[in-house]
């Protein structure tokens, strides 16, 4: 597993010279919540679609 700093260099060199501050602190951002929902999802389960589709059908109905 890479350490945050390696995580933010590898962030780094990936994009582009013309990046703005904005985009990095968006990027870092998807990183995190990937990452925050990633060990959300291990620690308590995650759901199938079926499932999904069943909490979410009184919104996806209409």
């Amino acid at each position: 597993m890479n350490t945050p700093k390696a995580e933010v260099a590898e962030l780094l060199n990936s994009l582009p010279d013309s990046a703005s501050y904005e985009d990095i602190q968006y990027h870092l951002y998807v990183i995190e919540k990937i990452r925050r929902g990633t060990e959300r999802a291990e620690s308590e389960g995650d759901l199938s679609h079926e499932e999904a589709k069943k909490r979410l059908g009184r919104w996806l109905a209409n």
